[in-house]
């Protein structure tokens, strides 16, 4: 049995996962549901992207994290991407300067703030429920079937102009 040769067995080679990669760019996110009966992962995460009241606004980078962020929360969520111009215009109309400190006195904590051109602003954006509503299934639904959940792609700036 010694001498029976045994075929070789070459190690597998990693295969390229044809996953959807992030572009870089940035995406925006509106908490549509409210915190009432939400399971504690999804609320932890929702804290992590500093989403704590309905209509509130988080503009992220688009990366690996982000995403699986994202999709975690994607059932309380409406999130897509966002073009410059809207970007500016929620940061003009809805942007809130931040004049708290950058860290505590133990320098232990630094708090959460974007800087845009040299002036701080706080980390999130307190929208207006939109008008016309986010779709005609409701909240309960995903946007693909009609409803305000989930990925809307393009559609996202149509959405946040008319929270504005």
């Amino acid at each position: 049995m010694e001498n029976e040769k045994q075929p070789k067995v070459e190690p597998k080679q990693k295969t390229e996962q044809k996953a959807v990669t992030p572009t870089g760019g940035q995406i925006a996110i509106v908490l549509v549901r409210g915190f009432i009966d939400l399971p504690q992962p999804v609320r932890d995460t929702l804290h992590m992207l500093n989403l704590t009241r309905k209509n509130n606004c988080v503009v992220i980078t688009d990366n690996i994290v982000n995403r699986g962020m994202i999709k975690k929360t994607k059932d309380y969520i409406t999130y897509g991407e966002i073009s410059e111009q809207t970007y500016k215009s929620l940061i003009e109309k809805r942007g809130e300067e931040y004049q708290g400190r950058e860290q505590d006195r133990k320098k232990k904590y630094s708090y959460k703030f974007t800087e845009i051109n040299g002036t701080k602003y706080k980390s999130y954006f307190r929208l207006n429920p939109p008008r016309k509503g986010f779709g005609r299934k409701g909240i309960k639904m995903a946007f693909k079937v009609g409803g305000g959940l989930g990925n809307r792609g393009d559609k996202m700036n149509d959405l946040i102009e008319r929270m504005l």
